[in-house]
């Protein structure tokens, strides 16, 4: 009917046409038919979808869309009324109270949503309900398009026993483990005593590196089980678990898939995601380094392979674990839309959530494998919002007072979903951007990657720029020496501030007091000497850093701070360049160019700045206050020993001990939930437990005095 519709619209078209057009949409027709899953039959663009999700996925999500002229519902929590992805789409629908379960996990209330808007089509981004086949299958009830793999597929898929099973039909690598369920912490014991510690303790419905667990040895099998149990209900509702062998120190390598109704499954080659923390990825690339074009071909063939034998549409992901000798493992295929996929975009130039939406759309893929090449190099960075220092990436919560995102740095993209004002809330997944950063080849990448971080000004919360800064200096991540366990191999005792050498520690000193000049003069000068000609141009200071104290004279020469440090090292700061007001200020010492951030000062003369991609407190005064110092009283420094208090905000999820208990070092005395992960509070001393200020379900921040001991 469309094509004859079609031919009477314009009577010129040749009768061949025609016949060729009728003879596509009745071959089309036919293979949607074959497909599991609800396809856009009537052959016409979306005119409106809904983005069932929140945050910088959702924004990149309505991005394509408005790119491709259409329409867009955003939904939201009571939490997110005022972010980013709510204003940029058409319309919005609030969905209810900040708990995900009550809201962006709610089908019932996302479906509700489709209906009262008209949107024809949902596409998840990645978490929430991306990967939920009664979620999808309830939409092809109701003739909604989902954008992405049908509800069988996702069934077949999802689940990492039956997807292992299926990879190893399809003549896949496999990792050696259990193939089924475990049922309880004595059966993962007895599993893991069969395949042979260490063991990996899996989620069988999970992802982004929750419900997962090393096992060494029995009690950490049992540990595990409680723990990726407990974390696999709360993020996914689904608590099985699976055992496989542990692959030592390996690199985890994906494979970008897309594949249309018609048959047609092409690979995008590879990304490099070995920087982990706790099973997550915070540092992916693309290509890796690793692969040469003979493992590249033969990790895509074996990922076409797998989708080939499940019919698998949209787009997708294999993932990989690979040795030392290049030997690749299947881990698991996850039927949505990755994290990392903007790497991927960038080598080549394929933008994943347009075909995304073109092959829900019911349109062949307009590219051959032949099409797929790789131009240049991309590193992506997650930007936590966490802190580094505890634990390598401990929650944080608050509001950003200040943010901007390095847009002066070229060829960078940032995919965020906040803006200054958003509050980060212990909810959600605690990122707040995407950093990725395009170069001709990996060391430019790497350069670009660095000096954006330098160049990012995040207030109100703390973030994981230090660690990522460091990861990408540090020279086995230049020579591309890489597996899962970098950090814990490279941070083995937990991430420390940036030690300065002597040369690094003069320019913070310099950096430092020219700041501190610029503040004294623009006081004197507007405060209390309103005369224009009353200055001074000598300063005598002292400046306390990481407990050492450095004597600095300062004067002024022809629009120069002269800065002598400790009477020897010697700058030259044009007066021009220090602007109080600006968050990131470019300075030239002697010529040497350097980016600080000045993150905040007090009339103590105490002076946060951030140098090399690390926070650095300083305390600058005269040095004739300097010298009286020891005269002052000290400080008597509270006892604490017999506090716990918490590492982080979020929900208390579990409480193992009572009032009275005597407990012992290491013990666990209660779960924290934050951000959809467990983490295990212990006893960092023996004793008896006198006061407890907490309950299951209370909600704590950081700091928050949990237990008392006699």
């Amino acid at each position: 009917m469309i094509v004859k519709k079609f031919y009477k619209s314009f009577p010129f078209f040749p009768d061949k046409v025609f016949l060729q057009i009728q003879n596509v949409l009745i071959f089309r027709n036919f293979a949607l038919k074959q497909n599991a899953g609800f396809i856009n039959n009537d052959g016409k663009s979306f005119s409106k979808i809904l983005v069932a999700n929140r945050g910088e996925i959702a924004c990149r999500i309505i991005k394509t869309a408005k790119k491709m002229n259409i329409k867009t519902v955003a939904v939201y929590s009571e939490a997110d009324a005022y972010s980013p992805h709510v204003k940029l789409a058409d319309e919005s629908v609030f969905l209810g109270p900040s708990v995900a379960s009550d809201s962006y996990l709610n089908i019932k209330k996302i479906i509700d949503a489709i209906k009262f808007t008209g949107a024809e089509a949902v596409h998840p981004g990645y978490g929430f309900l991306s990967e939920n086949a009664s979620f999808v299958s309830q939409l092809e009830n109701e003739r909604i398009i989902f954008i992405g793999p049908s509800a069988k597929v996702i069934n077949k898929l999802g689940d990492k026993l039956a997807s292992k099973r299926l990879a190893q039909n399809a003549g896949v690598n496999v990792i050696p483990g259990f193939d089924g369920e475990i049922r309880d912490a004595k059966h993962c014991v007895e599993i893991a005593r069969q395949i042979g510690y260490p063991v990996m303790i899996k989620a069988s419905a999970g992802g982004g590196g929750k419900g997962m667990r090393i096992a060494r040895n029995d009690d950490d099998a049992r540990n595990g089980f409680q723990m990726s149990t407990e974390e696999a209900a709360s993020s996914f509702g689904d608590n099985r678990i699976l055992l496989e062998k542990l692959i030592e120190s390996p690199r985890h390598i994906e494979i970008q898939v897309l594949g249309d109704n018609y048959g047609n499954i092409i690979y995008l080659n590879e990304r490099e995601c070995s920087i982990q923390r706790r099973n997550q990825k915070i540092i992916e690339e693309a290509p890796s380094m690793f692969l040469d074009n003979g493992i590249r071909r033969a990790m895509g063939e074996q990922a076409v392979k797998l989708c080939t034998e499940i019919g698998y549409c949209s787009a997708g992901t294999v993932e990989f674990l690979v040795d030392k000798n290049r030997d690749f493992y299947f881990l698991e295929m996850n039927t949505r839309l990755q994290v990392e996929h903007p790497v991927t975009e960038a080598i080549t130039g394929v933008d994943i959530v347009q075909q995304m939406i073109q092959i829900a759309q019911g349109l062949p893929l307009d590219l051959t494998q032949e099409d797929v090449k790789i131009n240049g190099h991309a590193i992506e960075c997650r930007i936590y919002a966490e802190d580094p220092y505890k634990n390598l990436g401990s929650p944080s919560i608050g509001k950003l007072f200040k943010y901007r995102e390095p847009n002066r740095v070229q060829g960078i993209r940032c995919d965020s979903g906040v803006e200054e004002g958003s509050e980060i809330t212990f909810y959600y997944d605690s990122m707040i951007c995407k950093l990725i950063c395009f170069g001709k080849n990996r060391q430019e990448a790497i350069k670009k990657s660095i000096e954006a971080l330098d160049y990012y000004v995040i207030r109100g919360v703390t973030h994981n720029i230090p660690l990522l800064r460091s990861i990408l200096c540090h020279q086995r991540f230049a020579i591309g020496n890489l597996n899962t366990n970098f950090l814990s191999e490279i941070y083995s005792n937990g991430f420390e501030r940036h030690k300065l050498n002597l040369q690094e520690k003069n320019k913070l000193l310099a950096i430092a007091s020219a700041l501190y000049v610029r503040n004294d003069s623009r006081n004197r000068h507007f405060l209390n000497n309103p005369k224009p000609h009353i200055h001074k141009n000598k300063w005598n200071v002292a400046i306390k850093l990481n407990n050492d104290t450095h004597t600095v004279h300062i004067h002024k020469q022809s629009g120069f701070v002269v800065i002598k440090i400790n009477d020897s090292k010697q700058y030259k700061i044009n007066e021009m360049d220090i602007n109080l007001a600006e968050p990131v200020t470019e300075i030239k010492l002697n010529e040497e160019e350097a980016v600080v951030q000045l993150i905040s000062r007090n009339p103590s003369g105490d002076y946060k700045i951030s140098y090399l991609g690390t926070v650095y407190n300083l305390n600058i005064i005269p040095k004739k206050a300097a010298d009286l110092l020891h005269l002052m009283p000290q400080e008597l420094q509270a006892d604490i020993s017999k506090t716990i208090k918490s590492p982080m905000p979020g929900l208390i999820k579990s409480l193992s001990c009572k009032e009275g208990d005597c407990i012992t070092e290491g013990q666990e005395l209660c779960t924290i939930e934050a951000m959809k992960m467990q983490n295990s509070i212990m006893a960092i001393t023996s004793g008896k437990i006198k006061t407890i200020y907490i309950r299951e379900g209370s909600v704590v921040s950081d700091n928050d005095i949990l237990i008392d001991l006699e």
